[in-house]
């Protein structure tokens, strides 16, 4: 009698100590990226490292970047799907609209994405409905005619302003849609040049300085995102006063930006996905908009455009590169 107890104590333990040793299950993440972003992906991984996920422990991140070409989403997109993950994470527009069709059960954490309801990837905001929630930019109402405002702050003469797009953005509607009004208000004249590829970039700023623009709006897209460099450095070549709505293009010594940084999405992206992880549905969590927007001037540049910087705009202004 006693052997028996003793064997089946031991297999107890046995047990116990089997479970205790159990390797924690790994979860599977796909990120559909644009272009490397270290900041960006620091605070992603720290976000999820608070909560418990640590690549290479309990997580296994697989990501794919499509460096602003369009035409590569669709592939890459299939290549995640394959990886069979319980979470997506996109950046932009044309990335979750490829995942969403590639995958539409999938929960998919978007971020960065103009308009999410026009895309079709959620009923509404506050109830997205479905499989897909996250991020959004949408600008609040008149907030282009904001932006045209501040490059007539900076540039007071500029009467004639372009504005630089990516006719194959699925959000540029959005982006024109209050040009006539704009002109009425602020009494200027907008004139949209196009490039939906690198080697057309020089070609639109020729032809912005040809129709006399004396100043340039460039608006935020995924292929000039990631030749950010590319662009400011036209912009120093043809001498145009540019104003920019990401801080990267700042950073790589364009005049000033104003709007939301990537990286608090990226943040609060790590939220979503631990939620999603732990069982709650995207369909539960509210598709979140911008509550903070960043003015960034570089002085350096305007000096050498020959700009001195309003000081009603440095009073304002939460960085300033000097």
């Amino acid at each position: 009698m006693f052997c028996r107890f003793a064997l089946a104590v031991a297999a107890t333990l046995a047990l116990s100590i089997s479970a205790s040793g159990a390797e924690e299950p790994v979860h599977r993440i796909g990120v559909l990226g644009n272009v490397e972003n270290p900041e960006a992906t620091r605070i992603w991984l720290d976000g999820l490292r608070e909560r418990g996920w640590v690549e290479g422990t309990n997580l296994r991140i697989e990501y794919r970047r499509y460096q602003g070409r369009n035409e590569q989403i669709p592939a890459l997109a299939a290549e995640l799907v394959a990886f069979r993950p319980e979470v997506i994470v996109t950046v932009a527009s044309p990335a979750a609209a490829a995942i969403h069709a590639a995958a539409p059960t999938i929960p998919l954490v978007f971020v960065s994405v103009g308009d999410p309801i026009a895309l079709g990837l959620v009923d509404g905001l506050a109830h997205p409905g479905g499989h897909a929630t996250g991020f959004a930019t949408l600008s609040p109402e008149g907030f282009m005619g904001k932006t045209i405002q501040l490059l007539k702050q900076m540039v007071p003469g500029a009467s004639r302003i372009a504005q630089f797009i990516n006719p194959s953005n699925p959000m540029i509607r959005r982006f024109l849609k209050d040009n006539a009004e704009i002109e009425k208000q602020l009494g200027v004249k907008l004139i949209v040049v196009e490039a939906s590829a690198v080697d057309q970039f020089e070609a639109a700023f020729g032809a912005a300085v040809k129709q006399g623009a004396e100043a340039i709006h460039v608006g935020s897209d995924p292929l000039t995102f990631a030749h950010s460099a590319e662009i400011v450095a036209l912009a120093a070549r043809y001498h145009l006063p540019a104003f920019y709505l990401e801080r990267r293009y700042v950073l790589d010594g364009g005049l000033f930006c104003y709007g939301p940084h990537l990286e608090d999405q990226w943040r609060d992206a790590a939220g979503y996905v631990d939620k999603i992880l732990r069982g709650e549905k995207p369909a539960d969590l509210p598709v979140q908009q911008p509550t903070r927007y960043y003015l960034t001037i570089n002085l350096k540049t305007a000096a050498t455009l020959g700009i001195t910087v309003p000081p009603s705009l440095l009073r304002v202004a939460d960085e300033v590169i000097e």
